[in-house]
This record gives C-alpha cells, sequence and structure tokens, in this order.
C-alpha cells in the first residue's frame, strides 16, 4: 500500500495526481482492501497527500533514519499490532490504532509497519527506485527473489519491455 500511494503524486510520471478528490481516495483504500467509505473529513485528502509525502521521504531516507521515520508513522496513532485470522480462517496482522483518528494518521501506521515489517524481514535494499527511464517512482519490493525493477511492472515494465522490442525490429530491418 505504501509503494501504491507513493506513487499516486504527480512527480512520479508527470502525469498529474492520481487522488485528486475524496472519491480518488476512496476507490485508492478499496483497492487497496482497505475499508470503502472511509474518507470522512474534508481534511482527509490534504492529508493523505502529505502523507504521501512522508512515506517518499522514509524510502529515499538512509537506513537508520528510514527506520526511525517509519517508528514515527505507527507511534502516531498506533495502539498496537496483532495476528486474526481472516474469512478464510489464515493469520492476518491487524494493526489497531486509537480511536477518532485521522484517516491519514491510519494511513500512517499501517503503512509505517509495513514498512519497518520489510525492513526487518529482507532489508533495506528492498526500498527502490524505478529502473524505468522517465518514472520518478519508488517501491518496495517484496518479491521472494528481490530482483523487482520497476515501481508498476505492468505499466513501466512494459512500457520498456515494448520499446526495447521496437528497438531491435528497427535494428533487424
Amino acid at each position: 500500500m505504501a509503494t501504491g500511494l507513493v506513487n499516486t503524486s504527480p512527480v512520479v510520471r508527470g502525469a498529474g495526481e492520481v487522488l485528486t478528490d475524496p472519491a480518488a481516495l476512496d476507490r485508492f483504500l478499496a483497492d487497496h482492501g482497505l475499508r470503502s467509505g472511509a474518507v470522512r473529513a474534508s481534511d482527509d485528502l490534504a492529508r493523505v497527500h502529505a502523507l504521501r509525502d512522508e512515506i517518499r521521504a522514509v524510502l529515499e531516507a538512509a537506513e537508520d533514519d528510514a527506520a526511525r521515520r517509519a517508528t514515527e508513522l505507527v507511534a502516531r496513532a498506533g495502539v498496537g499490532p496483532g495476528l486474526h485470522r481472516d474469512t478464510a480462517g489464515r493469520w492476518q496482522w491487524h494493526v489497531v490504532t486509537a480511536p477518532h483518528v485521522s484517516l491519514a494518521d491510519e494511513l500512517a501506521v499501517l503503512t509505517g509497519t509495513g514498512l519497518l515489517g520489510v525492513l526487518h524481514a529482507l532489508s533495506y535494499d528492498r526500498f527502490r527506485h524505478c529502473a524505468a527511464p522517465g518514472c520518478n517512482g519508488m517501491f518496495v519490493d517484496t518479491s521472494r527473489a528481490g530482483r523487482r525493477r520497476f515501481c508498476m511492472p505492468d505499466l513501466c515494465g512494459n512500457r520498456l519491455n515494448v520499446s526495447n522490442h521496437r528497438s531491435r525490429r528497427r535494428k533487424a530491418t
């Protein structure tokens, strides 16, 4: 979710703001398995935009600073993580937040917890910039092999593959 949120910024590909209004934010949350209809206050969108910049700063920070900043995100409104069974009976992390916190603070706790988990389980070198030319996206590589190169493989990766394919075809003719 942190990767997805960071890559909604207009600075990523220069394509403009993705989270243009509360409805777009609501769709983003639903697409990431979070509560639909969670946008509760008129300033939720502005706060989430500010949080997006903070998360990008975590991803771009040096390792120790990234851990400190992610911990600050968790401390913002977190009560504590726990394990709960989902509807299929599988264990899933559940992060509890303080009552009546803003949507941005809830997202800060969720993303901070996830980023700390990656730092602990996979390592800092999994925080990466997109390898596609012209893309300023960032991502957290949670793949098993740790070889992911693009913030959005289906977009950035495909564009680069198509470009390389066309280049090879031109050289062959």
